[in-house]
């Protein structure tokens, strides 16, 4: 890989955005389960789920707090190290995060405080209330961010102005209910819910082979399992539905993941297991299951899914394309006005527009795509190709940890149903040191999402290199180190409150009607 700006560019918002993606997950799971576990304090009237909602909520809030300090710092990334992207794409990239802010996370941040402060200030339904806004707000802001990050790997509902040099909004309903978008909302949250649940499964696993909290601890893992096990059983049936709309929409990120590359006769095989190797465009030691590979991608038998070597003929031929609409555009902004574009100009960047992006592939190696010769035209339809190997085993340590996580969250349904939750402490110690499995999972996941498209910033719209910010290496090294210092310290003191909070344990609850007794009327009595 290229020590450029372009890679340090790309390193930086990688690591600020898994940095922050360790926070997000549980935010979303816990903010639901503590909606789950007030819902039944509110139903029984039992202290012992307020007490439960209370202590989980402790651990929300410190880690509420620590993704919001390390998500603020993102957003001023597109503006700094991603500037043109900004220009090209900002009046629809900017609309749903501008949204995110201004609803999902004042909403969130306002019924945070309300569920903190508000325990006895509030009716028991009045609290149960703010408890939803909460976990409503927490997955109104994944929304959000999530259909500008689905419009990046699909992009609807907007046209490029040769005016204006920029990408302009034609249909908002098209970008809000773009499927690739909604697809990975739910998909993300739902294993945001395995995070928490697993966490929450860990954390109670632990009090009950030391010996505390029992009762706490044998509520809280019921909960957790059956939420667990549902969302477990979601996330595959919804990563199932991405894969399907990768197959239309992402041929090349399915290619790559697979490692398929030549075109197999349908139904294609899944391989299970091999190293693939770029270099020589061939999968050493592959184990095949036949046929599940096509099931899954195109839900057919008769549909065949791309081969890497055929999509990166094909785009070849996308860039010849593009360049004939990149040489109509310099024709139009030559001319000035529209009056004055000939018809044949106008038809030519028409026909040929929505390759335009792949010519701009080719400004990696020379400044004017129109001259760009043969030898450059096949580099740029050769970077097409992501990096495989990485994408190839990124993908099934996704898929192995989720498989094991649904058998861990279905062993504890059962448990819970038996009421057996401490007869087995090997049970409990694999259920705490799975705590960091979900986590694993999903950086994994982000990492095939992201990684897999390039060289995409906007498929097949705007190249990752021609988006980037004019800036020296030194300063976005720097940068770098910086935001490795900080957020390392923030993750450590986080890791330190929540074991702080975990070892001190739930706080004994206090009975709430007698918190409204003055007092100075109790030391009188």
């Amino acid at each position: 890989m290229e020590f450029d700006i372009v890679t340090l560019s790309r390193l930086q918002f990688a690591i600020t955005a898994l940095y922050h993606f360790l926070f997000v997950p549980l935010t979303l799971g816990l903010s639901v389960l503590l909606a789950i576990m007030e819902t039944v304090y509110v139903m029984t009237g039992r202290k012992i789920w307020r007490q439960m909602t209370k202590f989980w909520g402790s651990l929300f809030g410190i880690n509420f707090v620590m993704g919001v300090a390390t998500g603020i710092v993102m957003e001023f990334q597109f503006g700094m190290n991603w500037s043109y992207y900004s220009h090209y794409v900002g009046d629809i990239f900017g609309a749903p995060l501008a949204i995110e802010g201004l609803m999902a996370f004042f909403l969130e941040a306002t019924f945070v405080g309300l569920f903190f402060f508000g325990w006895d200030r509030l009716s028991k339904v009045g609290h149960l209330v703010a408890t939803y806004c909460v976990a409503a707000g927490s997955n109104f802001s994944a929304l959000w961010i999530l259909i500008a990050n689905g419009w990046m790997q699909n992009p609807v509902g907007a046209r490029f102005n040769p005016q204006t040099m920029r990408m302009e909004i034609t249909d908002f309903f098209a970008v809000v209910t773009n499927p690739v978008a909604q697809a990975k909302f739910v998909h993300t949250v739902s294993a945001g819910y395995v995070a928490a649940s697993v966490f929450v499964l860990g954390v109670s696993s632990w009090y009950l082979l030391k010996g505390r909290h029992s009762e706490l601890a044998k509520r809280s893992m019921t909960v957790a399992a059956s939420f667990g096990l549902a969302a477990s059983l979601s996330v595959v049936v919804l990563g199932d539905e991405s894969g399907y709309l990768s197959t239309e929409h992402q041929k090349m990120k399915l290619a790559a993941i697979e490692a398929m590359w030549n075109t197999e006769p349908a139904p294609a095989a899944f391989t299970a297991f091999g190293f693939p190797d770029q270099q020589a465009r061939e999968t050493h030691y592959a184990v095949h299951i036949p046929w599940v590979m096509g099931m899954i991608g195109t839900r057919s038998l008769d549909t065949q899914i791309p081969g890497i070597n055929q999509q990166v003929m094909a785009a070849r031929e996308h860039i010849v394309k593009g360049i004939v609409a990149y040489d109509a555009l310099q024709k139009i902004r030559a001319a000035g006005r529209e009056t004055e574009v000939s018809p044949e100009t106008r038809a030519a960047f028409e026909d040929n527009s929505k390759w335009l992006g792949y010519a701009l592939l080719l400004k990696r190696y020379v400044d004017d795509p129109g001259k760009a010769t043969p030898a450059e035209i096949t580099k740029a339809a050769n970077d097409t190709v992501p990096q495989v190997f990485p994408l190839f085993w990124s993908f099934r340590i996704m898929v192995g940890i989720g498989m094991f996580l649904i058998l861990l969250t279905g062993t504890f349904f059962v448990l819970s149903a038996r009421r057996s939750l401490d007869r087995h402490p090997w049970l409990l110690r694999v259920a705490l040191w799975a705590i960091p499995l979900p986590w694993i999972a999903i950086e994994a996941g982000w990492f095939v999402a992201e990684f897999g498209r390039q060289p995409w910033i906007i498929e097949g719209v705007l190249p990752t290199a021609v988006a980037v910010s004019d800036l020296g290496a030194a300063s976005v090294l720097a940068t770098i180190a910086g935001f490795v210092a900080i957020y390392t310290v923030l993750f450590i003191v986080e890791m330190g409150l929540m074991i702080k909070a975990i070892k001190h344990g739930p706080e004994p609850d206090r009975d709430p009607e007698a918190i409204l007794v003055s007092p100075h009327l109790v030391a009188a009595e």
